[in-house]
């Protein structure tokens, strides 16, 4: 099958200045969601940023009835968080309205970040793979930001509920830093976000050859071993928060176990085909 002529007639600077104009679209669109939540301020903190400071964030209510249910420990059901956010520097409120927004724009605009690049890459593929953008576009930010929400209702509340109650003496007091309290939602929100890619980190890895099913399945054991580690690294040091992370990268790890099983098939009865 042929691929795009003339994408393959195109030099080497040719290819940097379609490159260039791909970067300065998705940054023009990160740009610009990210200006609409710099004008939403007050939402973007006290609703959502602040959202798991406060007792009645939905994910302490869903925890407290299910202790309450199955008769364990109610640490989620509390009145208030034991600890204050401070701004300690002059221009520490500005500069994290700036990067929260632009990190806010960035998590909006991910679908067509990801589309610029699949536009970039897509004429190098065989016009069968190419049919196939919508659906990576598609599967791609839905991964994500279904991390995206995991980061925020999950793992987001469980570190704060740990992190901001832990004391080594009660006359220590928690007294938190803007941008390390925001440093927190970010990086929980991110990570996982970036977590959740693993089926399409698998699937184009499978496509090139340098994973296949039985290397997976091989290597299972390491890979828990490597899933704990990085639930570990994100999360409390508490078993519990770092097993209700670990659940869902393992689902997705076997998932992508079938991928990549499809794919090796797919390559298999192509090579029997040439033969």
């Amino acid at each position: 099958m042929a691929k795009a002529d003339d994408k393959n007639e195109m030099s080497f600077l040719d290819h940097l200045e379609e490159l260039r104009w791909h970067i300065i679209r998705a940054l023009g669109a990160v740009v610009i969601c990210g200006g609409v939540a710099f004008l939403f301020k007050s939402f973007i903190f006290d609703v959502i940023i602040f959202g798991p400071k406060q007792s009645d964030f939905p994910t302490y209510n869903v925890l407290c009835n299910l202790s309450q249910v199955f008769g364990l420990d109610e640490s989620f059901c509390f009145d208030e968080l034991p600890f204050k956010i401070q701004s300690r520097k002059v221009a520490t409120q500005f500069s994290t309205h700036m990067w929260t927004s632009f990190v806010f724009g960035f998590i909006v605009s991910f679908p067509y970040v990801i589309y610029q690049v699949w536009s970039f890459i897509s004429p190098g593929l065989y016009s069968r793979e190419r049919k196939y953008g919508k659906y990576f576009v598609f599967f791609t930010s839905l991964l994500f930001l279904t991390g995206v929400v995991f980061g925020y209702y999950v793992i987001t509340p469980l570190s704060l509920r740990f992190l901001g109650t832990y004391q080594v003496s009660g006359e220590v007091l928690n007294e938190f830093d803007l941008e390390s309290y925001i440093g927190l939602v970010k990086t929980s929100i991110l990570a996982s976000g970036l977590m959740f890619e693993l089926p399409i980190i698998i699937y184009f890895l499978s496509k090139l050859g340098l994973v296949t099913p039985s290397f997976l399945k091989n290597n299972r054991k390491y890979a828990i071993v490597l899933i704990l580690i990085i639930s570990a690294i994100i999360t409390p040091p508490d078993i519990a928060s770092q097993f209700i992370v670990s659940i869902p990268v393992l689902i997705l790890y076997e998932f992508s176990i079938l991928i990549a099983k499809v794919i090796y098939k797919k390559q298999q009865k192509q090579l029997i085909g040439q033969r």
